[in-house]
């Protein structure tokens, strides 16, 4: 099995887009000046990777932000988890429902589809909120660091 490197899975428009957006947790380009071209190292695992939203990436910026900014980070637990469950149905709609689509398999097939997605988030959403509102800060930062690694 070969291993392929991310910027060959990553779909052109969705790299294009990328380049020409600014993202809040980069640091601002200096006018007139070239950015350093680093050299690619293949990963070291093979891996997956999502594409969301802008503005689900600010919101989901803006919780981490907050969380860790905080004295005590427990008082911020709800909005995590919300974040944490948006990610989550972000990501089953990209790589469930986004193929499915796109293999025109019918409607019916596409309806049955969207009922068993519902149910399964409803079961995510209620096992993330509890699981996180029982979390203490030093967890909820491991959270945040993990989402953060997560967006690189």
């Amino acid at each position: 099995m070969t291993q392929r490197r991310p910027e060959v899975d990553r779909p052109a428009r969705a790299k294009s887009a990328r380049k020409a957006v600014a993202r809040p947790s980069e640091p601002a380009a200096k006018p007139g000046g070239k950015r350093p071209v680093k050299a690619a190292s293949p990963p070291s695992k093979p891996f997956l990777r999502f594409y969301h939203s802008e503005s689900l990436r600010a919101k989901t910026l803006t919780v981490l932000t907050t969380l860790e900014k905080a004295k005590d980070g427990r008082q911020h637990r709800s909005a995590l988890a919300d974040i944490v469950v948006e990610l989550t149905d972000s990501g089953m709609e990209y790589y469930f429902m986004r193929p499915l689509k796109l293999a025109k398999a019918g409607f019916f097939i596409e309806q049955s589809a969207n009922l068993g997605m519902a149910a399964t988030k409803g079961v995510f959403g209620s096992v993330i909120r509890n699981i996180i509102g029982r979390m203490d800060s030093p967890q909820l930062l491991s959270v945040c660091r993990y989402i953060r690694e997560l967006m690189k």
